[in-house]
């Protein structure tokens, strides 16, 4: 019987595994299709795919939200070239860290890792942005990191309203009792 339960509880973590990657990937190809936000900079975005992977990185480990920021650069990359590829993976690989080092290693409230990772995100998307054009990028660092703020804020509020349901989901797809 307990064999049989291991392989349960590796089916679920599977399936859940491939249902957020699908999740993320889908939030991120429908965001893309929004208009811009009104008042919001140019190519800022509302991150809704980082509700994805906060709670990957606050659930399922860092190993699994890496790799799920890693899927999403790739797809990124497929989808919308070279550059958008390495923006995306540039900034979800920091932003996945900084989720997880707050939600595992100091307990923070989602309303301040949706912002510290909205930050962290558009950070490592600056960096790359620094690296592909110069110094140029720089004037527009203090308006993007103010929509962090706002963004960061969104999705920390969605996470929390939609944590329920997504416990729900891994519970039941892991065989906890969620």
């Amino acid at each position: 019987m307990l064999a049989e339960e291991k392989v349960r509880k590796k089916a679920g973590f599977a399936a859940l595994s491939g249902l957020l990657a699908a999740l993320a990937l889908t939030l991120s190809l429908l965001e893309g299709m929004l208009p811009p936000l009104p008042g919001m900079p140019p190519g800022a975005k509302l991150g809704l795919s980082n509700v994805v992977m906060m709670y990957a990185a606050g659930t399922l480990g860092l190993p699994f939200a890496m790799a799920l920021a890693v899927i999403k650069g790739g797809f990124a990359l497929l989808t919308r070239g070279v550059t958008a590829g390495a923006m995306s993976l540039s900034g979800g690989i920091l932003s996945t860290l900084c989720a997880w080092v707050l939600l595992k290693r100091t307990r923070a409230s989602l309303s301040l890792t949706g912002v510290c990772g909205a930050l962290a995100h558009n950070s490592g998307q600056l960096l790359t942005a620094f690296a592909l054009m110069g110094q140029a990028v720089a004037a527009y660092a203090p308006v993007l990191m103010a929509a962090s703020v706002i963004t960061g804020l969104l999705t920390g509020a969605v996470l929390r309203a939609s944590l329920p349901l997504l416990e729900k989901a891994g519970g039941f797809l892991t065989g906890g009792k969620k």
